[in-house]
């Protein structure tokens, strides 16, 4: 039996989630079309007759030097070196400037075994794919390079036989059921905040975290109550996520509900959810602190 703790870096967009989400064949990370979507070292877990892998799927690798995002990147490199093997996952559709070169720079400094992978098969031209190739390559010429679709779930088996390759023997970390080891609160809060970016544009996704209030369990545990907040920097932004006479609130509630009643199976739930704003959270480390740990 083998077991491994994989570190899944690469690009904002680069389609980690998505492959994530597609090994587990369920939702562990949410997906959005903005960029940095993720914001924390989300771990999956995936079981099967070979063994266990632990999969962390990274905040997207974005080189500014705005206090968030300087966290992000740090999140992302505390996971390297907390990993057995870290699969490299590239964006053949964008090509290769400063960021992703960022990129290749810190896994040039990390002695960890490395797996790459060349994602968007499906999307991507195949002269885009071999211009990643070769600079990818140059950059690694004895890594294995591999190309797949994480949306179409193409070449993906071939990746987990690489990183099963790389795994050293040991016994499972985790139940052979468990698939995330998330916390309810945060799985809870990650579902708001996804539908909630989904509704919105420009640079508002960015500016929204969500924060569950209260979980209580009533009569018995057959009544599950939820309290959270979407929280915005400005009021402006307020009021464009609740929306025209309420619209845009209630709209985020029903597509959250509709999960999150799947994480309590057989009870009944109650979502209670509203806006609030709280001027330069993102500049606020109590508040990093509390979202990014």
């Amino acid at each position: 039996m083998k077991c491994a703790t994989v570190a899944i870096i690469g690009r904002p967009s680069s389609g980690k989630s998505t492959l994530v989400n597609t090994i587990c064949e369920r939702k562990v990370s949410i997906t959005a079309a903005t960029p940095q979507t993720t914001r924390n070292a989300i771990r999956a877990i995936f079981t099967d007759q070979r063994g266990q892998l632990i999969l962390t799927d990274t905040p997207g690798y974005h080189v500014s030097e705005q206090k968030m995002n300087l966290r992000l990147q740090e999140t992302t490199r505390s996971s390297l070196q907390d990993s057995d093997a870290i699969l490299y996952l590239v964006d053949p559709k964008r090509s290769a400037g400063a960021e992703e070169q960022s990129i290749v720079d810190l896994l040039l400094t990390v002695k960890i075994p490395l797996v790459i992978a060349i994602n968007k098969q499906d999307i991507a031209k195949p002269e885009e794919i071999a211009e990643t190739r070769a600079y990818l390559s140059a950059a690694f010429p004895t890594a294995i390079i591999l190309e797949l679709s994480a949306k179409d779930d193409t070449g993906v088996d071939e990746v987990l036989i690489e990183l099963f390759k790389l795994a050293p023997e040991g016994e499972l970390l985790y139940p052979e059921d468990t698939y995330t080891d998330q916390p309810l609160e945060f799985r809870i809060s990650e579902i708001i905040r996804e539908k909630a970016i989904t509704s919105v544009t420009d640079e508002i996704p960015h500016a929204i975290y969500v924060e569950v209030a209260d979980l209580e369990y009533a009569a018995e545990a057959e009544s599950i109550w939820v309290r959270a907040f979407i929280i915005v920097e400005r009021e402006t932004q307020k009021g464009i996520v609740v929306g025209r006479g309420g619209e845009g609130i209630k709209k985020i509630r029903q597509a959250s509900f509709k999960e999150i009643r799947q994480l309590f199976p057989g009870k009944k739930v109650q979502l209670d959810l509203r806006v609030k704003a709280q001027p330069k959270w993102r500049k606020n480390r109590i508040v990093l602190d509390r979202i990014l740990s």
